[in-house]
């Protein structure tokens, strides 16, 4: 009888390019009332996908997350004291939601 053998699951590599790819988490009105509902909010690399985000937050902090959702707030036209116009830079940003049985604890590993 052939014995199926079982894969244990790889275990992700800490490097520099992790690091690149989550800039930040963001501290605001928004991401406390979405921790409250067991997801984390950071600022990403320009050039990350869902599927780097979600390896990098498994790399750090051990957390598997269960959804990635990605946003690019375009950034703002303003006016400088009347005078000049300027713009904002724009900002990627990745909404991570964890399992329900996860904690992150964001003060570390950053």
């Amino acid at each position: 009888m052939a014995e199926k053998k079982v894969q244990a699951e790889k275990k992700p590599v800490v490097t520099a390019d992790v690091y690149d790819i989550l800039r930040r988490p963001i501290v605001s009105e928004k991401a406390v009332k979405l921790s409250e509902g067991n997801a984390v909010a950071f600022e990403v690399a320009a050039n990350a996908t869902k599927e780097d985000v979600a390896r990098a937050i498994h790399a750090i902090y051990k957390v598997k997350p269960s959804k990635v959702n990605i946003v690019v707030v375009k950034g703002k036209v303003k006016q400088f004291r009347g005078r000049s116009a300027g713009t904002q830079r724009t900002v990627k940003k990745a909404y991570v939601t964890l399992p329900a049985d996860a904690k992150l604890d964001l003060s570390t590993n950053i």
